[in-house]
């Protein structure tokens, strides 16, 4: 079944709205009620409001204000500082220890903060002005700090991990076990392009030797709490001791427990305003994004989109790698111009159907889509988290651009890896809870 041109009106709506200035959120409501009260109005507008409100009735969507806490706590109690001991304690020794502790920190992180966007400004204004003082030019510090906060979301509890079980409907514990390898493999080709970087341009080491074993395990018992924070959340899952709401609500305890009587750094008097002055601006964020994105979907579902895109792309090709190799490219153009979680909600509904037709694992899709959007954040023209940096540091874009490079190119081998090697991303979940 074809469709009009007339029904496509909608999606080059928001393209253009959200390239006048205004946010994607927006755009994507504006777009559809257009559609239902000028184009087809069979359907009565109150049913679309209808939708709007069932969009937030999930309880597995409780997890994202939670997690998102969770990042804003480890952030005010301490929790977060501790890390980046325990980061440059291991790479401090290295030729750019101070970019590597960038990486690494990205990696230990694992995107509570809700946006990949904000992983960016957080370090952008922690660690780039530092980078500068020790010799590192700002354009180089400001690249490294966006290419690593590509990283942040696919390591657990990213949000985005989150909002792709939502829409998939599969299982939590199993997408944050999936995230792992992928983070990890991200995080050392990045390692691996600031030491060849910082060779050539001879930048500074954080320490003047590799640590004794003895320095390593005492930062690591001092840094323990922090680092065992992710890990904890997915035994916890995977031993039934909490679901994946639940997680997120026994996240924030455990964070501000450990940033008020471990750390000692977490004061609720002086603290507690800011944390959910964080925590709201970062969830509703990402669930109005959500909202207006499922609205959305359904303005897709109503034109029966999701068939005619899975039968299109079926005629073209049979084959799932080259089918694979097509949603690459499709979701890094989707990854330049929208907001990781905006890209994802759009672009699963329609891909997905088809990937499963085809025999891909849920797991392996999922990751391989995460991925592609957070390096097209980071790839020019229209990179939001380029944008970010840039605006933030002060650091003008062609300058940006010269030194972001290698890194992309860095995060594509991963991304190709990840493509043809479904291995590397269902061997965690297999693992732990059995195979699918």
């Amino acid at each position: 079944m074809g469709l009009e041109l007339i029904e496509l009106v909608p999606i080059f709506m928001v393209f253009i709205l959200y390239f006048l200035g205004m946010p994607i959120v927006y755009a994507l409501f504006g777009s559809t009620f257009f559609y239902f009260t000028f184009i087809d109005t069979t359907s009565k507008n109150w049913l679309i409001l209808q939708k709007v409100m069932t969009s937030t009735q999930s309880f597995s969507m409780l997890a994202i204000p939670f997690f998102v806490m969770a990042g804003s706590v480890m952030n005010y109690g301490g929790i977060s500082d501790k890390m980046m001991d325990f980061a440059e304690v291991l790479t401090g020794h290295m030729k750019g220890g101070l970019a590597q502790v960038n990486v690494v920190l990205s990696m230990l992180m694992g995107g509570c903060s809700g946006s990949a966007n904000a992983d960016c400004a957080m370090q952008s204004k922690m660690l780039v002005p530092e980078m500068e003082k020790r010799g590192y030019s700002k354009a180089f510090s400001a690249a490294i700090t966006a290419a690593s906060s590509a990283a942040t979301p696919v390591i657990p509890p990213g949000v985005n991990l989150i909002v792709f079980t939502l829409i998939a409907q599969i299982s939590l514990g199993r997408t944050f076990a999936a995230g792992y390898i992928p983070g990890i493999l991200m995080a050392i080709s990045m390692m691996i392009v600031v030491s060849i970087i910082a060779h050539k341009r001879n930048y500074p080491t954080t320490r003047e030797k590799f640590p004794s074993l003895k320095e390593i395990v005492k930062q690591g018992i001092t840094s323990f709490w922090g680092l065992f924070f992710p890990f904890g959340i997915i035994l916890g899952m995977r031993f039934g001791m909490f679901t994946p709401s639940e997680g997120g609500a026994v996240a924030v305890l455990y964070c501000i427990i450990i940033g008020r009587f471990v750390y000692k750094k977490l004061s609720l008097k002086e603290h507690l305003v800011p944390i959910l002055l964080d925590s709201i601006a970062g969830t509703s964020s990402v669930v109005l994004i959500m909202v207006a994105a499922n609205v959305f979907g359904y303005y897709m579902t109503w034109i029966n989109l999701p068939r005619v895109v899975a039968t299109g792309m079926l005629s073209l090709t049979t084959n799932k790698w080259l089918f694979l190799m097509a949603c690459n490219v499709i979701l890094l153009i989707m990854g330049m111009f929208l907001e990781g979680g905006a890209a994802l909600m759009i672009i699963t509904p329609l891909l997905l159907p088809v990937a499963r037709q085809l025999g891909i694992n849920d797991y392996h899709f999922g990751l391989v889509a995460i991925v592609n959007i957070m390096i097209g954040g980071i790839t020019p023209p229209f990179g939001s988290m380029m944008f970010t940096t840039c605006g933030i540091t002060g650091c003008p874009i062609s300058e940006f651009l010269k030194e972001v490079w290698p890194f992309i190119v860095s995060l594509l081998v991963v991304l190709l890896l990840l493509t043809f090697c479904p291995f590397l991303i269902t061997c965690v979940p297999d693992l732990l809870y059995g195979a699918a």
